[in-house]
């Protein structure tokens, strides 16, 4: 049994379709104060072994819950349908987190700052068996979980959305210790040299990107990350790269956060290609991780 986040209806019915299970029909609204209430749509075509009538609501089998938190109110959706599945009887509950919000905030960087990560997936497992999330910026703040916990990959799976125009690509990730990401990438290309941008921040707001000593000159550069928030990164390695005679620039990343002006801002640096994945829905969720989801499960 499939339970979606609201900003998850897609992937949460492609990994039904690859576990032959069904989604149960959820309504998610507000009160007049505001507060969120997710509920089962009674008006709705119910799955088999879901039993709702007036008094009782029960399933007999596991739940997997798909919610990316990509909002404060994807958590609470989370947490919510955690307790819906709980309290429902459902022998088991896997919580698939495809997108980790507040995975970055690792770290208290002053005295009085708390660590958002330790309390954001001390949350989201404390009222689950198991865990799962695909490519958490950093794997160690897992650590925190309460609950079996397993974090999967889907970089190899972005080279589904690539379709190449030259025989020797160079990927190329945003720094060094992301070069991880452009070896399995590489590796499920099959060909192509690996390359990783030095970054060196002048202050709070201004980073300084620069290439290193590998020949773009007549080539097609594929830029890796884990995730594209503002896109500021690439679109500023992306020029540089475009002056130093790369052909082609494309955009791979995992996680399609595009803040504000991003897709304006990649365009307008002269990447001509963005590949992502459904973790976070957007028009350029080229691939879908149900596959690499439902292997896990």
């Amino acid at each position: 049994m499939i339970l979606s986040g609201s900003a998850n209806q897609h992937l949460a019915h492609s990994l039904a379709d690859q576990l032959e299970e069904e989604v149960l029909p959820l309504t998610y609204r507000r009160f007049a104060d505001g507060e969120l209430i997710v509920e089962v749509d009674r008006d709705d075509l119910l799955p088999t072994n879901v039993v709702v009538d007036a008094t009782s609501f029960t399933i007999d089998e596991r739940v997997v819950i798909v919610c990316s938190t990509i909002s404060d109110q994807a958590h609470l959706e989370v947490i919510q349908l955690q307790d819906l599945a709980r309290e429902a009887g459902a022998p088991s509950i896997v919580t698939v987190v495809p997108y980790l919000g507040y995975a970055r905030q690792d770290v208290a960087h002053h005295p009085g700052q708390p660590v958002s990560a330790r309390a954001v997936i001390k949350a989201l497992t404390v009222n689950t068996d198991r865990f799962i999330t695909v490519d958490p910026h950093e794997d160690a703040v897992l650590d925190y979980s309460t609950a079996d916990t397993a974090s999967v990959s889907a970089v190899a799976a972005l080279a589904d959305g690539l379709p190449l125009d030259a025989d020797s690509p160079i990927i190329i990730a945003p720094d060094e210790g992301a070069k991880s990401l452009a070896v399995s990438l590489r590796d499920a290309i099959g060909y192509g040299e690996i390359d990783f941008l030095e970054k060196k921040r002048i202050d709070d707001t201004t980073v300084e990107i620069s290439l290193t000593d590998t020949d773009v000159d007549g080539h097609e550069v594929i830029l890796v990350d884990d995730e594209v928030s503002t896109g500021g990164t690439m679109a500023t390695a992306a020029s540089q790269l475009l002056d130093h005679g790369a052909t082609s620039v494309t955009a791979a990343c995992v996680h399609p956060l595009f803040i504000g002006g991003a897709f304006t801002r990649l365009a307008r640096a002269g990447i001509d290609r963005i590949v992502a994945t459904d973790t976070i829905e957007r028009p350029v969720s080229q691939v879908s991780v149900a596959s690499t989801i439902a292997a896990e499960l």
